[in-house]
C-alpha cells in the first residue's frame, strides 16, 4: 500500500486557510482587525524563516474559539468554506488527491493548521484521514490551549509515526507534497518528497536533491 500525504495550505489549497479564517474574522468584526492582521503579519514572517513559536501561534488563534459559541463558530466557518476556501479549493491543486485515489493510495491530510479549521475542508475534500493540531475541546468549549503534539515541523512526523502505528499500517511507498520549508523533516522521511509551489528555501533543497517540484 502506497500512503499519499497532503499538507493543505499553499499546497492544495491556493493560500492559506489559517491565515484566512484570522482576516475573515477580522472582516466580521469578531477580532479588532489591525491587531489581527499585524500579529498575523508578525507570525508569518516567523513562519517564513523557520522559527515561528507554534504554542504562542496557536494561544492567539484560538482566542476567538474561546470567546463564541459553538453554535455561532460553526455559523461564521460554514460562510468561510462558501466566501473564502471554495475559490482556494478551485484554484488549487486537488487533482493531486485525485490522481492517488485513482491509484488506490491511502490519503491523509497533515497540517499545522487546527483541526476546528481544517476538518470541514479535509471533508470537503473527500479526505478521511486528517492529522491536524488539535486545538482541545472540554466541557463543550475550546480551552483555547494545544491537544498533544503540535502537527508542525517534527510533530508532523511525530503524529504520522503515531497514526500508523495505530492502525498498524507500513506503506511501501510514501509521498509526501508540501510548499514550505517548515516541513523538512517529514519531506526528507517520504520516499517521495514532492515540492509545490515551493518557498524559496525549500525550492532551493529541492533543486539541489533533484526532488519533483510542481508550480
Amino acid at each position: 500500500m502506497a500512503l499519499a500525504l497532503f499538507d493543505l495550505d499553499n499546497t492544495l489549497l491556493n493560500g492559506d486557510s489559517d491565515h484566512a479564517w484570522g482576516l475573515y474574522l477580522a472582516d466580521l468584526g469578531v477580532v479588532d482587525a489591525e491587531e489581527q492582521r499585524q500579529k498575523q503579519d508578525y507570525f508569518y514572517q516567523q513562519y517564513v524563516a523557520g522559527t515561528l513559536d507554534i504554542h504562542e501561534f496557536c494561544a492567539f488563534q484560538f482566542q476567538p474559539l474561546t470567546q463564541n459559541s459553538l453554535d455561532q463558530l460553526h455559523a461564521w466557518h460554514a460562510d468561510y468554506m462558501q466566501t473564502i476556501i471554495e475559490p482556494m479549493i478551485e484554484s488549487g491543486k486537488p487533482e493531486l488527491i485525485a490522481q492517488h485515489r485513482a491509484q488506490g493510495d491511502e490519503i491523509v491530510i497533515i497540517t499545522a493548521t487546527n483541526d476546528f479549521v481544517t476538518g470541514p475542508i479535509a471533508e470537503r475534500l473527500g479526505v478521511e484521514h486528517l492529522l491536524a493540531t488539535k486545538a482541545e475541546f472540554k466541557d463543550g468549549r475550546y480551552t483555547g490551549r494545544i491537544q498533544g503534539v503540535p502537527c508542525f515541523r517534527e510533530g508532523k512526523v511525530t503524529r504520522l509515526t503515531q497514526w500508523l502505528e495505530a492502525r498498524q499500517i507500513t506503506p511501501e511507498t510514501t509521498y509526501f507534497y508540501s510548499d514550505s520549508i517548515n516541513d523538512l523533516p517529514l519531506l526528507e522521511l517520504a520516499d517521495v518528497p514532492i515540492a509545490v509551489t515551493p518557498d524559496e528555501r525549500l525550492r532551493t533543497h529541492a533543486e539541489a536533491l533533484h526532488w519533483k517540484i510542481i508550480d
